[in-house]
């Protein structure tokens, strides 16, 4: 199978739809939200390490001069050399040490010109708050500033302060910050690559094969091989695969279907013409007929009339179904009961088919719809379940063999019934019920005659239903309701 590879650019041709390109793209977009996502957790990690190394720092500077302030009051009463504070201060980075011991503080080394204090830092009691916030004044603000800074040395109650300049400090932040920085980039750009390579490979390639294929499926819709071919996989993407394969199938058939229904229709089109100049013709002979005084022929000849005026009608709207909808219904008044009379003359129900024919059909009864479209629904059902009665009796000769039809009126909805004892409806016309060339229920059968029933009840806001049934055969049931006549137009014609 061949795919068509899809155009990354922002133009398409006429009616097709560009496939975006990487940045803008599925693609592009996976990978600039993975970055995006890794960048915001490595800065909810960095602002508490920020503030965790600042507050190392000072405490690597506490321990250093609490050492040299160990020596230094060890040494007491004696007074330590200028030379060798300055050598302290110098190690330990401070500007001044003071030793707070016993309730007494010590100065034990400064410098010659003391600092001004710019801020003064705790470490006894530091919070989570409080040490962010003083991090990040340090990192901005920070830098040729005296602090002071006091904690305890070790467990006990001595306290150390110190007074130091912070621009190691701000140094040693920045440093920090940006190492910090560089690593999240490497790392949120090496998970990044990953996760994208693995999204891609599970998500945006199947994507982009399925919109390929939708693609080549629209430029050809009728060959076989390009209908999609599903991976078999229990994902999302697998099970939405699988039924774009098999929406492009029933497409596939749907489309052949309605070729077919053209070509017949094409077929029958060049038939037509002939036909009904053919019937014009017996009309006019049929005329010549009902003036012979001949009474069997009188008898006869309003029927055969009315059998050309419908053959007739059938042959000028025989492409109605395959191509424009069916004409509106002419409504009116129609005894129902004739009508049923008409269906079993036009069955031809003769010796050789054993069949009871029963009209259950009220005398009175009439319903409010076109005689003619009516003619042809009940006729279409009638004449299924005959040729299901006849082939039963040849199969079965002591078969039930009988073909009842009944209405009743409810209120403004008249419920007309075929039912008849056949072999039933087998299971594949149940699941394609009025579907044409799908729903057929003999072997060979087109399914026409169920579609336009169908048809021609709804457009007479009926309803037509395959009723189950305990016993054995096959029910239709048909409601047509009244039209809705309107208060006024009621009152004028019958005088109220």
């Amino acid at each position: 199978m061949r795919w068509v590879r899809p155009r990354e650019t922002e133009e398409a041709p006429h009616g097709k739809v560009a496939v975006p390109g990487f940045l803008s793209g599925l693609s592009g977009r996976i990978l600039a939200l993975t970055v995006a996502i890794i960048m915001s957790a490595e800065i909810v990690f960095f602002v508490p390490s920020l503030a965790s190394m600042r507050l190392r720092w000072l405490d690597d500077r506490l321990s250093t001069a609490a050492a040299a302030a160990t020596v230094i009051d060890g040494l007491q009463p004696q007074v330590l050399p200028r030379a060798l504070q300055d050598e302290t201060l110098m190690a330990t980075g401070t500007k001044a040490i003071v030793l707070r011991k016993d309730g007494a503080s010590q100065l034990l080394a400064i410098t010659d010109m003391p600092p001004e204090i710019a801020k003064t830092y705790d470490l006894t009691d530091v919070g989570p708050v409080e040490a962010v916030v003083d991090a990040f004044d340090e990192l901005l603000f920070g830098g040729d500033r005296a602090i002071r800074v006091f904690g305890h040395i070790g467990d006990s109650d001595a306290i150390i302060e110190l007074v130091i300049s912070d621009d190691e400090l701000r140094h040693a932040l920045l440093v920090y910050a940006r190492n910090i920085f560089l690593l999240s980039i490497l790392l949120s750009t090496f998970t990044a690559m990953l996760i994208f390579f693995r999204l891609n490979a599970i998500l945006v390639r199947p994507l982009r094969r399925q919109i390929a294929n939708m693609q080549a499926f629209s430029d050809h819709p009728d060959l076989p091989e390009s209908v999609y071919r599903p991976e078999e996989t229990t994902d999302e993407l697998g099970i939405a695969g699988r039924h774009l394969a098999s929406m492009q199938s029933e497409l596939q058939k749907t489309l052949r279907q309605q070729k077919r229904l053209a070509e017949l229709g094409l077929a029958v089109s060049k038939i037509n013409h002939d036909m009904r100049n053919i019937l014009a013709s017996a009309q006019l002979m049929s005329d010549r007929i009902a003036g012979t005084d001949d009474p069997v022929v009188r008898r006869v000849a309003p029927k055969l009339l009315r059998a050309i005026d419908r053959a007739a009608a059938y042959s000028r709207s025989v492409l109605s179904y395959g191509q424009v909808s069916e004409a509106e219904p002419r409504r009116e008044m129609v005894s129902l009961f004739g009508l049923i009379n008409d269906v079993h003359d036009y069955l031809e129900l003769s010796a050789d088919r054993p069949i009871d024919w029963i009209n259950r059909v009220p005398e009175d009864l009439k319903v409010d719809a076109d005689p003619e479209q009516l003619f042809r629904v009940v006729f279409n059902l009638c004449r299924n379940s005959v040729q299901a009665l006849t082939q039963q009796a040849h199969e079965k000769r002591d078969s039930l063999n009988c073909l009842i039809v009944s209405a009743q009126r409810h209120g403004s909805v008249v419920s007309l019934s075929v039912d008849d004892t056949g072999p039933g409806m087998p299971q594949k016309a149940r699941e394609n019920l009025f579907a044409a060339f799908r729903g057929g229920v003999r072997s060979g059968g087109t399914g026409l005659g169920l579609a336009i029933a169908r048809e021609l009840v709804l457009a007479h806001g009926g309803t037509i239903a395959l009723v189950e049934k305990a016993g054995q055969g096959t029910l239709f049931r048909i409601e047509i309701p009244d039209r809705p006549v309107a208060l006024e137009n009621w009152r004028s014609e019958t005088g109220a």
